[in-house]
């Protein structure tokens, strides 16, 4: 890898248990638990292009109070590839989803539901779902949206101002089916530029490209179209869980604009989280934070929760959000830096 390297905690954890799930299909999709087994359950749905992988630093500042289940979505990671572009659909997401709690979350249990950017529209997806609904706690939508993503793209510069050319030039990035070939100083670049904030340290980066280039060209593109055409705001209307809702201000591919729609648009919104100067890939640029925004949802809504958040996210939890309140739906609250 052009002899950069990878920071430890951005290697992945190596799971308690994997397991494979078959979804509606037949689709097999692979699953791992994380922490501990006698815990309350989160479980991690990850975005376009990335795997489990992506989850790395959430997972290790989760695992010693939750059970943590991660799982790749089809295509992605150790997942099956799709034969056809038939079986990519926000449907297929949903029954991905459902199939997985099936597995990993006993009837009469619940957890709590976190997706970024592709996890956050599975979650919406299957809004609604009486089959995920029974076994969902809470949700956080990470760096994701509900619609209306080409539109609201930010990646092409300002100087493109032709709102039609900037659409058509968008969707040729989105849909592209150029292999991204082997990490280079230039696609590292390209890559930061357009998923992550201008800080982002170069181990974040270089995770980042590990993962988004071992996604499959064909899987990329058929994910992409998918995309293109997103619409789940039923899904998200549908949404009954308390939830939770975090975006970077510097996002690119789902701008903030995205965050306040879905805030308008839940049934029980449970506060926005702006994450300063951070872009699309929120979880690996802002780990801590990430965790201990799905640590305050579990804490509030899984019974069995620990109380104390982990010691590594207490002082964005404490900076972010008032002591020992849960944010009303109005609730806007800025990270620290």
């Amino acid at each position: 890898m052009n002899g950069v390297r990878l920071p430890e905690e951005y290697e992945p954890p190596v799971p308690v248990e994997e397991l494979s799930v078959r979804s509606a299909d037949g689709i097999r999709l692979h699953v791992e638990v994380h922490g501990r087994s006698d815990a309350p359950t989160v479980v991690l749905a990850h975005g376009w292009t990335c795997s489990t992988a992506f989850w790395a630093p959430v997972i290790r500042l989760l695992a010693d109070r939750y059970r943590v289940v991660a799982y790749d979505q089809r295509g992605h990671g150790h997942s099956e590839i799709p034969p056809s572009r038939a079986r990519y659909s926000t449907r297929a997401l949903a029954e991905d989803l459902s199939a997985v709690l099936a597995r990993t979350v006993p009837a009469g249990e619940r957890a709590v539901l976190a997706g970024h950017s592709m996890g956050g529209m599975t979650i919406m997806a299957a809004g609604g779902r009486p089959e995920v609904a029974e076994r969902t706690a809470a949700a956080v939508l990470i760096s994701t949206g509900p619609g209306e993503l080409v539109a609201e793209l930010t990646v092409l510069p300002p100087a493109v101002r032709a709102r039609g050319l900037r659409r058509f030039l968008h969707r040729q990035l989105l849909r592209s089916r150029l292999p991204l070939g082997p990490v280079s100083p230039v696609s590292r670049a390209a890559l930061k530029y357009a998923t992550m904030g201008a800080g982002s340290p170069a181990g974040q980066v270089e995770a980042t490209a590990r993962i988004v280039h071992a996604c499959p060209t064909a899987v990329r593109a058929n994910w992409a179209a998918v995309l293109d055409r997103l619409d789940v705001h039923a899904g998200l209307a549908r949404l009954a869980a308390p939830t939770a809702v975090v975006v970077g201000t510097d996002d690119r591919l789902t701008p903030p604009v995205h965050a306040h729609r879905m805030v308008a648009e839940l049934q029980d919104a449970q506060g926005l989280l702006l994450l300063p100067g951070v872009g699309h890939m929120s979880p690996l640029e802002r780990p801590a934070e990430v965790a201990a925004e799905i640590h305050r949802m579990a804490s509030g809504y899984l019974t069995a929760a620990p109380a104390a958040a982990p010691a590594t996210a207490a002082a964005p939890v404490t900076a972010a959000a008032p002591a020992g309140a849960v944010p009303a739906s109005t609730d806007e609250r800025t990270a620290v830096a």
